[in-house]
């Protein structure tokens, strides 16, 4: 495996080196090559009487010088921009290799030496450097990890993710351990793509995972992202947007940087800042790419925005200063915890151009920080190739008019480089050599027969060794660092710990204070939010409050979310709930239905209970009908006892007093029946009320049609011309008697099979609840009162005839208009009771029983207490048994007693009533 690894390697090379202008010199029988140019690299070398090397890459510049086009060879670019915390950091790996060597406890008898490059925070001199660490550039066959003269054993680096991503595509081919400080991007967990690659710093999608918490602890859900153009920024915010959907919550827009200066780029990023209701923006970028997007942020004086920082830029110097401070103070995010780092401050400040005139780097660094010109150094000055916003092209002067002295005071500097208070990827760096160192330390102490590797459980040594097999011991690496902190590499290459959360504000000298308002806290089992000072929080709104961050405001309760097409789901309609559906909390996607016992109120926002209408006796129409019937009540009961009293007159002894009763009865019960459909419905008066009804009315028409059918026959008697009897008593009672058992056995059945129930109607009226009695079977129900019809017919049908009788016959013309009054209100009552709904459905059917019940008592019973009452003359014995001349109009008899003169004879027919 390891051979394939090498060919493939050899033939990159062969590739790269063809293109830079690499040519075979001599081509005898030993080949030789000669290099045309080398890489234009800088860094610091010490590899002499040292056992194994360790390689570091470092952002010492912040970018490279344009190449000029007018050179058409391929050259190695040269840098510029000296970046004071990439010094540090390069500077805190030579001294934690110096502290390593010093230690007995680790490595003893074995020391280290390092190789390590500038990389200019370009991928480019990655590569390069990539390359120089495997094979050095020597003018003859590489010589694989001994460029130096003493092997390699790993590399520390390489800064950005990029940088890291592209070295490590040549670095993985040998398996070659690569540990990062600054890496975060999420593919550099890939194993498959990067097989040699760890880190010592969490991976972004744990910082995505934490950013999305964070959003959803301060309530928003419209977000913006900004990203820089290469694999940190936009692998960043791709695992933040999946993290975003995967809880309902809304990207604005998502513009990007551009890494080389675009105009256009940068104006679009700007345009969707200001024109975006998005007032929490996520910035993934470091502050290398950062710097001319704040001065884009400045020039347009674009302020009252939150922005979220990734861990990149958070603690930068470049980006906290105080002039910026209106346009990004209050940003919060994520940092690596911050850390002391005994003695590294001394060995920062033991640094000076004198030490060494060959160290270019130590030069430049002194040129820029006391903005002077070393003496007799051919070290450009702050050269600076970047087009500014306006399209011009800065070039400063490569000399300035101040030279050093070397007697500059590093204690009166306030850069990056000196600043030991925010000591957080340094420490990351101090932690990647000790990987580094811890397990060389455990594959050096392995014993023969109990070693990792099969077959047979040996063991590697230093410095013979494979870089697969000390990949072995750093793949499962634990430690305790020298802060306390516990540190433990995954299979993934990934490390486990928590952030800092950050806040800006700024402190009573006026400097930026990077102020820890909270912890995200990310372990194999655990994975928490902490904000633990809420109100230290500052806020660059323009009410100091927190800001509201939405493209819609939450739908109050009442109302539901509705949907815009082609939108996010955070941009909706605020829609009210429909009748009968309710929203309880605000920003509800849909209004649950109330049950069926209750509806909406007025705000759709509760569910109360029905309105229950029936008709009750403490509402006016009820207590209106109620004293109706019990009024009409009362009139028969008079009307019954006027008979009772006056019993022993012609009238009313003339009259069949059973029958009278009966009716008078009949007309009570019809009367006290509306009774039952008053007030609140139960089953028992449900089944009571249309039975008593058609009972009463059946009753009632059986004793009426007992005497009309005794007036059929007066009138056929005084038509006959031969001899006929009058309908005996007895028969009487027999109609009534069968009339009566008839509609008792219709009712029974009823009763039994179908009876009616207590309904709740809901369909007639949404917001209320209509009692009512549901009839039960509709076919008994009609043929129950459908006898009661039959025999108001036959009563109608009966006084019909019989009203053509001589005016004497006045009770039938009264049981003629009596049954005219019965069908009308009946025939009436039809429409009107299917044209209303609830309680007055109910009313209309109970007017229709009083109207009808004091019908047929007016015009029965009116006459005759009448005549009993205010004409007592007429209530005779002549009158009644019809001895007065029919000629004397003054006088009405009744149907007790008919006179008439039939040829010349006077004929007295007593009908036995």
């Amino acid at each position: 495996m390891s051979s394939q690894k090498k060919c493939l390697v050899l033939g990159f090379l062969a590739f790269l080196w063809a293109e830079l202008g690499i040519e075979g010199k001599d081509q005898k029988e030993e080949q030789t090559c000669q290099l045309l140019g080398k890489f234009d690299l800088n860094g610091y070398v010490d590899a002499k009487n040292h056992s194994l090397v360790i390689g570091g890459l470092f952002p010492i510049h912040s970018r490279t010088i344009p190449a000029n086009e007018s050179i058409l060879e391929p050259v190695s670019a040269k840098c510029e921009g000296f970046n004071f915390r990439g010094f540090r950091w390069m500077k805190t790996m030579i001294h934690t290799i110096q502290e390593i060597n010093e230690r007995r406890d680790i490595l003893p008898n074995i020391t280290l030496g390092y190789q390590i490059f500038d990389n200019c925070f370009t991928i480019s001199k990655s590569v390069e450097a990539a390359l120089v660490f495997l094979t050095g550039q020597e003018e003859n066959k590489p010589n694989f990890r001994n460029s130096t003269g003493a092997l390699l054993a790993g590399i520390v680096g390489a800064g950005g993710s990029s940088l890291s991503v592209a070295a490590s595509r040549i670095l993985g081919l040998y398996y070659l351990p690569q540990v990062g400080y600054a890496s975060t991007c999420s593919i550099l967990s890939d194993k498959y793509q990067f097989p040699s690659y760890l880190r010592t710093i969490a991976s972004d999608k744990i910082q995505s995972e934490a950013m999305v918490k964070l959003i959803q602890h301060f309530g928003w859900v419209w977000i913006g992202t900004i990203a820089a153009d290469d694999d940190y920024g936009k692998y960043g915010v791709k695992i933040f947007k999946e993290e975003m959907e995967s809880v309902n919550l809304c990207i604005a827009f998502s513009e990007i940087i551009p890494k080389v200066y675009s105009n256009e780029k940068m104006q679009k990023a700007v345009h969707a800042i200001k024109n975006s209701t998005a007032r929490v923006i996520v910035l993934y970028a470091s502050d290398i790419d950062l710097g001319p997007f704040v001065l884009e942020m400045v020039y347009h004086n674009i302020t009252d925005r939150t922005w979220i920082a990734s861990e990149a830029w958070i603690t930068s110097a470049l980006i906290a200063k105080p002039e910026y401070f209106p346009y990004f103070g209050g940003s919060i995010g994520f940092a690596i915890p911050r850390a002391d780092i005994p003695g590294l401050k001394e060995f920062l400040y033991d640094i000076h151009p004198n030490k060494d005139p060959n160290d270019v780097l130590t030069i430049e660094f002194w040129q820029t920080a006391f903005n002077c010109t070393w003496p007799n150094s051919s070290v450009p000055y702050n050269i600076d190739h970047r087009v500014n916003m306006t399209g011009r092209e800065d070039r400063l002067h490569a000399m300035s008019d101040k030279f050093c002295t070397g007697e500059e005071k590093l204690e009166g500097l306030k850069n990056t480089y000196l600043d030991v208070s925010q000591l957080r990827i340094t420490n990351n760096v101090k932690q990647a050599v000790y990987s580094m160192a811890y397990a060389l330390d455990r594959l050096s102490r392995c014993e023969e027969g109990r070693g990792p590797y099969i077959p047979g459980n040996t063991c590697a040594y230093i410095p013979d060794f494979e870089p697969w097999q000390l990949m072995f011991y750093l793949k499962t690496l634990k430690f305790t660092a020298h802060d306390g902190r516990r540190l433990e590499i995954d299979e993934n290459g990934d490390v486990t710990g928590y952030y800092d959360i950050l806040n800006w504000q700024l402190d009573d000298n006026g400097e930026i204070a990077f102020v820890k308002v909270g912890e995200y806290i990310f372990t194999h089992s655990k994975f928490e939010l902490v904000i633990n000072k809420n109100e230290t929080i500052f806020w660059n709104t323009e009410s100091a409050e927190l800001p509201h961050s939405v493209c819609t405001d939450l739908c109050p309760p009442g109302t539901r979310k509705g949907i815009r097409q082609g939108e996010p789901i955070c941009c909706f309609d605020c829609i009210p709930c429909a009748d009968g559906h309710v929203s309880h909390e605000s920003g509800q996607r849909e209004c649950a239905q109330c049950g069926e016992d209750y509806w909406s109120n007025a705000q759709k926002s509760e569910c109360v209970l029905k309105e229950v209408e029936f008709l009750a006796y403490d509402e006016a129409l009820g207590f209106t009908l109620a004293i109706l019937s019990l009024l009409g009540a009362l009139v028969v009961l008079a009307v019954t006892a006027v008979y009772v009293i006056y019993r022993h007159t012609p009238l009313v002894s003339a009259n069949n007093l059973a029958l009278s009763f009966l009716t008078q009865l009949s007309l009570v019960i019809t009367l006290l029946s509306s009774l039952l459909f008053i007030g609140k419905p139960h089953n028992w008066s449900c089944m009571a009320r249309q039975v008593t009804l058609a009972l009463g009315f059946s009753l009632c028409l059986s004793c009426i049609l007992g005497k009309t059918i005794s007036l059929f026959l007066a009138y056929r008697i005084s038509k006959s011309k031969t001899r006929l009897t009058s309908m005996h008593p007895l028969y009487q009672k027999i109609i009534v008697v069968v009339s009566v058992l008839v509609e008792i056995g219709i009712c029974t059945a009823y009763l039994l099979l179908e009876p009616p129930r207590v309904y709740k109607n809901m369909e007639s009226q949404n917001i209320k609840i209509i009692l009512e009695c549901k009839e039960g079977s509709i076919e008994l129900l009609c043929l129950m009162f459908g006898i009661d019809v039959f025999l108001a017919l036959l009563c109608f049908l009966t006084t019909f005839v019989a009203r053509q009788l001589a005016d004497n016959y006045y009770e039938g013309k009264c049981i003629t208009f009596g049954m005219l009054v019965f069908f009308i209100i009946w025939i009436s009552f039809v429409p009107a009771y299917l044209s209303t709904k609830g309680k007055f459905k109910v009313a209309v059917e109970i007017f229709a029983i009083l109207a009808s019940s004091y019908g047929l008592l007016g015009c029965i019973f009116a006459p005759k207490c009448f005549i009993i009452l205010l004409r007592p003359q007429r209530n005779t014995d002549e009158i009644v048994s019809g001895r007065v001349p029919t000629t004397d109009k003054s006088i009405q008899l009744t149907s007790a007693s008919v006179s008439s003169k039939l040829n010349n004879t006077t004929v007295s027919t007593v009908l036995h009533d």
